[in-house]
């Protein structure tokens, strides 16, 4: 065993559940969380501060964080896309906010109704909001991709990011697939872009979809550039509702594999986390994705069948 570390940060109880249409009850989702704790998750993005009425599925943030917080170094960080969701999300205790802008003008309106210039200011109110010892986490979403516009230049991405990166060095910064249809030269060409342009960042993320198979490969290609956190979701649950075709994250139990069977500990028990995405595939209306879960149930068989 190495000592390669990599940080995966469940996304399920925001990203994955966020599209599922039927309400999935309080408790299930609390339930979800503790499990996820139980298997070793020790970062999480526990759900979103946003308006009610254009996503019920979180209308229920409140109760959700408090009880991921109850959970002993777990670390719940929770999405908001403005400023004034941000103070929500404070008021209601979160100490870890993960703001969300587009590179995209067009998906950017779309998500938030703001242009991206618009929602850099957004970024600059909710950091000077940010009470001490309060961590910020900043999502640029269609880094790569957008379901409307099509292939992002690099470009582009730098010029979003010579505005925002100023206004807080030290945010973690995750660079988002939205659509799933980047593949790994292109992963590992803007992060290798990124990380040289800008050496005062402290950390950099990647945002992973899985919509055409190239997820987990994506996923190494940004690791081999130097990343060490990831997104996932478990059972590959979620998606951007915003991004028509974009039906699920990676699966959380596929990266804890692949990173595990390198070396690289990840601090999850797999095969528990294994038995939690099977619980989560089970809710209505979820749309899931991911190979291990279903080699692992597959695998279970056979030796009972032998046995």
């Amino acid at each position: 065993m190495s000592d390669a570390t990599v940080a995966i940060v469940e996304v399920g109880p925001r990203d994955g559940f966020q599209s599922i249409g039927p309400l999935i009850p309080t408790d299930r989702k609390i339930a979800v969380v503790n499990a996820l704790y139980a298997a070793g998750v020790r970062r999480m993005e526990a759900t979103s501060f946003v308006s009610p009425s254009a996503l019920p599925q979180l209308a229920d943030a409140e109760e959700v964080l408090a009880a991921a917080q109850a959970l002993a170094g777990l670390d719940a960080q929770v999405l908001v896309p403005t400023a004034r969701h941000a103070e929500r999300a404070s008021v209601a205790g979160a100490k870890h906010i993960a703001f969300v802008l587009s590179v995209s003008e067009r998906h950017n309106r779309g998500n938030v109704r703001r242009s991206p210039m618009e929602s850099v200011q957004e970024y600059r109110a909710v950091i000077g909001s940010l009470a001490t010892g309060m961590k910020i986490r900043l999502n640029v979403a269609t880094a790569f991709d957008c379901p409307h516009e099509g292939r992002i230049p690099i470009a582009d991405v730098m010029t979003l990011l010579d505005r925002l990166v100023p206004i807080e060095p030290e945010a973690e910064i995750a660079l988002c697939d939205t659509t799933g249809r980047v593949t790994p030269d292109r992963v590992e060409a803007l992060f290798g872009a990124v990380i040289a342009r800008y050496p005062q960042v402290r950390a950099w993320a990647f945002h992973a979809h899985d919509t055409y198979g190239l997820g987990a490969a994506n996923v190494l290609a940004a690791w081999k550039a130097g990343v060490s956190i990831f997104d996932a979701a478990i059972a590959g649950l979620g998606g951007c509702p915003f991004a028509p075709g974009a039906t699920g994250n990676v699966a959380t139990e596929d990266l804890a594999w692949m990173f595990e069977g390198m070396g690289v500990r990840t601090g999850i028990d797999v095969h528990r986390l294994a038995s939690v995405a099977e619980e989560a595939a089970t809710i209505p209306g979820a749309q899931v994705g991911g190979r291990v879960r279903d080699a692992l149930r597959a695998r279970a068989c056979r030796i009972e069948a032998v046995t």
